[in-house]
């Protein structure tokens, strides 16, 4: 019964935090502060229904909680979007962080009634940004892709600075003789054996999720949870960093082609939500609010110092050489919330029993509400204020995979169109997929319309497309042309045979140095322009030729000359065909030169 109470109790805390999601989404306030707030309610200072008291449950959860957040963070964002910002986010999740700790914890000595070290180990924990909250603000936010990039990118990589900082202020306090060598000693090795751990497992697990087949989707989020445990088991085993580890084998996973990503992708996704949850719910029990009577100064300074002069003086130096506009670095010295990560940390002084931990665990806690409170719900208004925000989501949610038939070699993909996207008033024609890719299903509002390459596309639509597996990568890479441009080529580009010279109509046999039957470059020397039609049930594609002329493969020969000639020619071919599928070709070609 005991049990059943605990399941109850955790059941029921659960159903809470999900409704305080919801009014902290309308309210416009981050939801961590309403997790930890809900936390305090039920804790032994509100309705005390819940007392806990266990430090060592309370550090395990907040660590595999957030090994989960990271993991997730990785794998949302994938390498090609971190890519160009990896640079100024490993310089702020390093230099950054460092002069974060330090600036807060010399000022809090100097301020307050702490010891050099006591002072210089709260400034470590309260320097890293929190990975939870910062990719929670940005999912929903329309904030420069830039600018959100290198806030995930920050947000991912410097926790486990700051729990070096913390590890070595702690070796530091317990052992007189420990010193900055040893830190810097202690960097090294952690940060670079948990990176080639992450690296590799990461790696790893991308070679075995695609080389298993035929098994069920729901198998594959298994596979991700057990290479998240082991890059951050592994890493911690021989010394390393897990919480890189973890981050950089979600950063590989999510840079890759995976079969049932989109199963994978919503599974974390709804894991980090819980570990948000629990971790905030269980620090929020931890914290008693009467012993801020006697710190509260103590904690407005700190929080003074570390929001608007440690913040703003590690983010001029990272980023110095990162070619932000002003108006970019204030956004970043604003966005730097801090969440579980502080917390979590602050329970390592209790657990090892330091002097003043208690002072500093509820410092901490305060430190964390208030950046959750002020910069949490000012965020955007400081971003709109400084004509920072676009008209799109900064944080794209993954393309869907509408289903899963890798079991017959191919995968089913569904494209958003977009106000804005280039591909919004082209043709499916213009789309440029390759012969063995189509759209089967065009979604516009309510209705499914079926596609033909003359269908005009608009934004809102969302194209179904079903792919051979060999040939996900490429149409993946179209995506963004889709998104960017240039959709195929204006009338205007063509060149035009002579005037009073008719176009000279031939019949050849199609050669193996003209490529691909379905998708030419060049045919008989002459370059192609645009490809017009694709013929799907074998090769074959109907192109415009760089002389202005128009050419048609299919059966193993290929037809150039006018739209005049081809559309004959397409006739007489429509007589002679002997299935259906044959006859439906022809009769596009001769529809599309009409």
């Amino acid at each position: 019964m005991e049990h059943a109470d605990s399941i109850l109790i955790a059941g029921l805390l659960l159903a809470l935090a999900i409704g305080t999601s919801v009014i902290a989404r309308r309210a416009r306030v981050p939801g961590l502060v309403l997790f930890l707030g809900l936390g305090i309610l039920v804790g032994p200072e509100g309705l005390g229904v819940v007392n806990f008291v266990d430090l060592d449950l309370a550090q395990t959860v907040g660590v595999v909680a957030l090994a989960l957040i990271l993991f997730e963070g990785g794998l949302a964002t994938g390498w090609r979007e971190i890519q160009p910002v990896f640079g100024v986010g490993v310089s702020l999740a390093t230099i950054g962080t460092l002069l974060t700790a330090l600036i807060t914890g010399f000022g809090a000595a100097f301020f307050l009634d702490f010891g050099t070290l006591q002072a210089l180990l709260i400034g470590g924990i309260v320097a890293s940004t929190d990975g939870a909250a910062v990719f929670a603000l940005l999912r929903g936010s329309t904030l420069r892709k830039r600018l959100a990039r290198t806030l995930e990118a920050e947000a991912g990589l410097n926790d486990p600075v700051a729990i070096l900082l913390v590890i070595g202020f702690i070796e530091w306090i317990e052992m007189p003789g420990y010193g900055v060598p040893d830190m810097a000693l202690l960097f090294v090795k952690e940060i670079g054996l948990g990176a080639i751990v992450g690296l590799g497992v990461g790696s790893i697990a991308v070679y075995g999720i695609r080389a298993v087949s035929n098994v069920t989707s729901g198998l594959y989020p298994v596979a991700t949870v057990a290479t998240a445990a082991t890059a951050f088991g592994m890493a911690q085993v021989i010394h390393g960093s897990g919480f890189l580890a973890v981050f950089l084998a979600g950063l590989i996973l999510g840079s890759a082609s995976l079969p049932a990503k989109r199963p994978i992708t919503d599974f974390h996704d709804g894991v980090a939500w819980v570990s948000q949850i629990a971790v905030f719910l269980v620090l929020g029990l931890l914290f008693v609010p009467s012993s801020l009577e006697s710190l509260w100064l103590d904690a407005v300074v700190v929080t003074l110092l570390l929001m608007f002069v440690a913040r703003p003086i590690a983010v001029f130096v990272s980023t110095i050489f990162a070619r932000f506009e002003f108006r970019e670095v204030v956004l970043l010295q604003w966005a730097g919330m801090r969440g579980a990560v502080p917390i979590v940390l602050a329970t390592f002084p209790l657990v090892d029993g330091l002097a003043d931990s208690n002072a500093i665990f509820n410092i901490v806690f305060f430190v964390v509400l208030t950046s959750a409170i002020f910069q949490g719900t000012t965020f955007e208004w400081l971003a709109n204020r400084l004509d920072l925000m676009t008209t799109h989501r900064a944080v794209e949610p993954p393309l869907i995979q509408a289903g899963n038939i890798r079991k017959l070699g191919a995968e089913f993909f569904e494209f958003p169109i977009r106000d804005g996207d280039a591909v919004a008033g082209h043709v499916v024609a213009e789309l440029q997929l390759p012969r063995e890719a189509l759209v089967s299903v065009i979604v516009r509002g309510d209705q499914a319309l079926l596609p033909r390459g003359s269908t005009q596309l608009e934004a809102g639509d969302r194209l179904h497309i079903l792919v051979r597996g060999y040939l996900v990568k490429r149409v993946e890479e179209l995506f963004e042309l889709w998104r960017e441009g240039p959709i195929g080529q204006e009338e205007r580009e063509y060149a035009r045979p002579i005037a009073g010279r008719p176009a000279i109509f031939s019949v050849r046999p199609w050669l193996p140095e003209m490529g691909d039957a379905g998708d030419p470059k060049q045919i008989n020397g002459v370059a192609v322009l645009r490809r017009v039609r694709t013929r799907h049930d074998e090769p074959g594609a109907l192109v415009v030729l760089n002389d202005g002329r128009f050419a048609v493969s299919s059966n193993g020969v290929v037809a150039t000359g006018s739209p005049q000639q081809l559309r004959l020619y397409a006739v007489r071919r429509i007589e002679r065909s002997e299935s259906r599928s044959e006859r439906a070709w022809w009769q596009e070609v001769a529809g599309a030169v009409t």
